[in-house]
């Protein structure tokens, strides 16, 4: 019942802390995009790929006990700090049957990564199946706010296979 709840409390042990609410749905996105085993299902909004599910499991285990969720101000907003409390540890412990190889190492290098650019890499895997151009296209159209260039657009790409490359060694 549980399973998927245990991965989500995994993802954000594997972590140590992750600051924000976006970059929590961006990092998880990546990692299924990536083939981890995430279950959530995501649609394309504002800040790109968002799970509603990922946002309930969430709450749930912070209702539970098992994460911390801090809210602090920061200039202007809002930001949660998840990390995962002792009953959390407790409860991952009697679960061990979670496997996911290198995805401490995926996540390490998400999360110090800023949640602007996780937006973009989670953007480009939405559209994976368009051509580079098209993808390009659809950035500057729907993300047109967020000015990115064809720089960052291949910082994206180059970062995607550099991901992928740490899901291979393992």
């Amino acid at each position: 019942m549980l399973k998927d709840h245990a991965k989500i409390m995994h993802a954000i042990e594997v972590s140590g802390e992750i600051a924000g609410r976006k970059k929590l749905q961006k990092m998880i996105y990546i990692a299924k995009k990536i083939s981890f085993p995430f279950q959530e299902r995501f649609q394309f909004h504002f800040y790109g790929p968002y799970s509603e599910e990922l946002t309930l499991r969430v709450e749930e285990l912070c209702n539970m006990g098992f994460l911390h969720e801090v809210k602090e101000k920061k200039s202007g907003f809002y930001q949660y700090r998840y990390t995962l409390t002792e009953n959390g540890k407790e409860f991952l412990n009697l679960n061990e049957d979670i496997e996911m190889p290198s995805l401490e190492d995926c996540l390490t290098d998400m999360n110090r990564q800023n949640a602007r650019f996780l937006e973009l890499v989670s953007t480009v895997l939405f559209f994976d199946n368009l051509l580079r151009e098209e993808v390009q296209d659809k950035i500057f159209t729907l993300k047109s706010k967020q000015h990115y260039t064809e720089e960052e657009i291949e910082e994206a790409y180059q970062y995607i296979e550099s991901l992928k490359g740490k899901v291979k060694i393992s």
